[in-house]
């Protein structure tokens, strides 16, 4: 006889029609990782919360809502026991087949893409995703308007290799589509063994017809940080907000103050985010103690939690004229420091408007191996902006084209470097081409 615990470890009796239980447990790529993040398990102790697809609260038990009227469910059941037909002689459903059905079932009518229920085999190779045993294409993914979505390809990568932007809508893969296909599979079917092959169909805004790509999965190598000058300006570039995020901006900021310039521009474009801690550690050598870097808000009752700069700034040294970049690749903790950044006036931001990835997901193991991954909070600007309601909107517009991409040509960063010599007459020019471009 099968049996079922809810994350409790209480035994789940079946229900009979007409009874009115229903038990809490049943509530329940890179490309290297979609939003790869750090975690804080269940019940298990705090690891790393991460500005990501996900990070991993302690669990927080619920009581069961016994005014849940479940008759038409076990009906269902019963109707289907009793009725159905299989195709074959061969054709069974095990009863955890269907349990785990009806609660994906349950879990897929939130509408969060970022809320899934995972039975032992899938949760078993997210674990291994999360823990950082992979080959892929490297490339991070999320879902846009309901569309697997290329947030950005990574830097010397084969999604970069093989010309993959960010805004890309991945339609299949393989030969098959990815309609209706949640993240989490999507991220399952593109990662593989080092060396192996996975073809995708792409649409792109602006393309006649669907591109396809065929990539060579490989050990992904993700970098960190990148610095120049440019005339008078201190460009860092910062690709990612790993757990050697930090370290290397220390790093660039001390080479920055040895530089004697005094105008400094940070790249976050095409930065799919990585530990909240690291975007919270890096606002800090921009902004004042106390000053609100990032509200996380829960829902129902919960109070809201602020995260605050821990004051390690630059002082006399902190640039006088900043531009921050970002374009529809910058995500999550990329978001949360560029919001923060822009709307305490350190900071103009400029290029396109990003990704819209604010939300914060807990990670809940189940007695039989499964795990729920369940979106617990939002997070918003310093002034109350939702990350995740579409995005930020940069305070200077200047868009980079497929084209600009593929000969060179970088006018978001050209744009960064008029401005900071005061420069304005690209916006006037971006404003005749939209005009043109309207009639």
């Amino acid at each position: 006889m099968n049996r079922y615990y809810d994350e409790n470890n209480e035994e789940i009796k079946p229900v009979k029609p007409n009874r009115s239980l229903f038990a809490g447990g049943l509530a329940l790529i890179l490309i290297a990782s979609a939003f790869f993040s750090g975690l804080q398990i269940g019940s298990g102790s705090v690891v790393n919360a991460e500005a990501g697809v996900f990070s991993f609260f302690r669990s927080h038990s619920t009581a069961v809502d016994t005014n849940v009227d479940m008759s038409e469910f076990w009906r269902v059941w019963n109707l289907l026991e009793e009725k159905f037909s299989a195709p074959t002689s061969t054709h069974s459903v095990s009863v955890e087949d269907r349990m785990h059905g009806a609660i994906k079932g349950l879990v897929n009518s939130y509408g969060d893409p970022y809320t899934v229920f995972m039975p032992p085999t899938e949760a078993a190779a997210f674990q291994e995703d999360i823990s950082g045993n992979f080959s892929g294409v490297g490339m991070e993914v999320g879902m846009r308007n309901g569309l697997i979505t290329v947030i950005a390809p990574l830097p010397e990568t084969p999604a970069e290799q093989a010309g993959l932007l960010p805004g890309d809508v991945i339609v299949k893969i393989d030969d098959v589509s990815t309609d209706s296909m949640s993240i989490d599979s999507a991220v399952k079917m593109i990662r593989g063994e080092k060396g192996t092959e996975v073809t995708l169909t792409v649409a792109r805004e602006g393309a006649s017809g669907f591109i396809e790509k065929t990539l060579i999965r490989d050990t992904i190598s993700i970098p960190t940080i990148k610095t120049e000058i440019k005339g008078d300006v201190f460009v860092i570039t910062l690709y990612n907000f790993n757990a050697l995020a930090e370290m290397k901006m220390q790093e660039a900021l001390r080479e920055y103050v040895r530089s004697g310039v005094d105008k400094m521009v940070l790249d976050l474009r095409g930065n799919p985010g990585g530990f909240l801690q690291s975007a919270v550690a890096i606002g800090s050598y921009f902004l004042p103690t106390g000053k609100v870097i990032l509200r996380e808000k829960f829902g129902g009752d919960r109070e809201e939690v602020l995260y605050r700069s821990q004051g390690r700034t630059l002082h006399g040294f902190a640039p006088k004229e900043m531009v921050v970049l970002v374009d529809g690749g910058s995500a999550s903790a990329a978001e949360i420091l560029a919001g923060a950044l822009s709307e305490h006036g350190v900071a103009t931001l400029m290029g396109a408007r990003t990704f819209g990835k604010g939300s914060v997901q807990e990670l809940v193991r189940l007695p039989n191996r499964s795990s729920l991954k369940v979106t617990i909070a939002r997070w918003l600007t310093p002034m109350g902006q939702s990350i995740s309601d579409g995005g930020l909107e940069p305070q200077v517009l200047v868009e980079r084209s497929f084209e600009d991409r593929e000969a060179g040509i970088d006018p978001q960063l050209d744009a960064a470097l008029k401005w900071l010599a005061g420069e304005r007459d690209f916006l006037e020019e971006s404003e005749t081409d939209a005009s043109h471009e309207s009639e």
